[in-house]
């Protein structure tokens, strides 16, 4: 089976995503660090929920949630939008989903380590999740204007 460039992108992003929460998180579990600079931390943190805080305690469902979402986008893949930005937005979403995926199924926690004075705790996986979804409705918005000034011409 011969993959195409976009096949390539998509899944060299989503494995350096994975690969780079998970030695973060190492790292963070193996020095414990804890300091702040101004109104950024780092810290060793627990969360047995979901961004924000929202569900703690529900590892189990937020890992099949996390577990159906990786399954449905692998499943699906090939209907998606081929183009690039289309594929690292995805890529990013699935990479962030299978870091913390892997930290749910594997510890029963996920391990958040950066924050704010202002904003909960969170990780390279959440970044990435977090700017996948936004970039990813941009897009949507963007395609759809697209397809609305072509029906009217």
């Amino acid at each position: 089976m011969k993959f195409k460039k976009e096949t390539w992108l998509f899944a060299g992003i989503t494995s350096l995503v994975v690969l780079l929460d998970q030695i973060l998180k190492l790292l963070v579990l193996k020095f414990q660090p804890s300091w702040q600079f101004w109104f950024i931390y780092v810290d060793f943190i627990q969360n047995t929920g979901a961004g924000f805080g929202i569900l703690k305690g529900h590892t189990l469902a937020l890992g099949i949630i996390s577990l159906i979402v990786t399954l449905a986008i692998l499943i699906f893949y090939k209907k998606f939008p081929k183009d690039w930005l289309f594929q690292v937005l995805l890529a990013l979403f699935l990479g962030g989903t299978v870091g913390n995926l892997i930290d749910r199924l594997g510890r029963s926690y996920v391990i958040d380590y950066l924050g704010t004075t202002f904003w909960p705790a969170f990780n390279l996986a959440d970044a990435c999740i977090t700017v996948a979804t936004i970039g990813l409705i941009l897009y949507l918005i963007r395609e759809e204007i697209k397809i609305r000034k072509l029906n009217k011409k």
